[in-house]
């Protein structure tokens, strides 16, 4: 399970600090229905997460991802398309930047989500989890990672399910504040929302980057010896 752990982790954590999620519940959570929409956002997202990730891991496992000397080989060429793509987004990432420390400018969406019914909420958070093309790539290159590792079963569903967990933190964590937090989490989630909003393009670049070059790399040696 170890092996799995180590190579999921970064795409896992590349998930969680995308910034637009978590704007989205602390914005949803500031409304008079923040409760019930925070809520559905957040359950909907772990859910789709769930669902990627899982079919990856059973699609690849059933592929047989896993060789007798490592990663089988189809697995080594998505994984080096994987990570072309992750520098080509990394790259788009850090063209979009907000310039002079601001923020990034927000989709039309944010405005209306006064207005989100707890379906609406669900909904979008579907289309952030998968629909994102960064969320996307990042949750199949870190599910083929695990379907490809050397791990039992048992070892594969634990990374699952702390893949998901990781992934999940943009979402939880909001929720949890605001669950707990009582009145100071207002403050305490704005404060998030800033933070991230600001630095996200720098963080994401670097992280992308790496992921992209690991993932090369990988698949260059991978295939070099087989």
């Amino acid at each position: 399970m170890g092996d799995a752990v180590g190579q999921m982790l970064a795409s896992a954590v590349g998930i969680t600090i995308s910034p637009i999620p978590l704007i989205a519940v602390v914005l949803m959570l500031a409304t008079p229905h923040g409760r019930a929409n925070g809520t559905a956002f957040t359950v909907s997202w772990v859910v789709c997460i769930t669902a990627v990730v899982t079919a990856v891991v059973l699609l690849g496992s059933g592929a047989d991802a896993s060789g007798e000397n490592g990663p089988a080989d189809w697995t080594l060429w998505v994984k080096l398309v994987l990570g072309v793509l992750f520098l080509l987004l990394g790259a788009r990432q850090w063209a979009g930047r907000p310039r002079q420390d601001g923020e990034a400018e927000q989709p039309g969406w944010m405005k209306a989500i006064d207005t989100f019914t707890p379906g609406k909420a669900a909904g979008l958070a579907a289309a952030l989890a998968v629909a994102n093309p960064k969320n996307l790539v990042l949750a199949v290159g870190g599910a083929l990672s695990i379907a490809g590792s050397g791990a039992s079963p048992g070892g594969k569903t634990g990374a699952v399910v702390l893949m998901v967990l990781i992934a999940s933190l943009c979402a939880l964590a909001p929720l949890a504040v605001y669950l707990v937090g009582g009145a100071r989490s207002t403050a305490v989630l704005a404060d998030w929302k800033t933070w991230m909003a600001r630095h996200n393009a720098a963080i994401m670049t670097t992280l992308l980057v790496v992921l992209g070059t690991k993932y090369i790399g990988d698949a260059i040696s991978g295939l070099s010896s087989g």
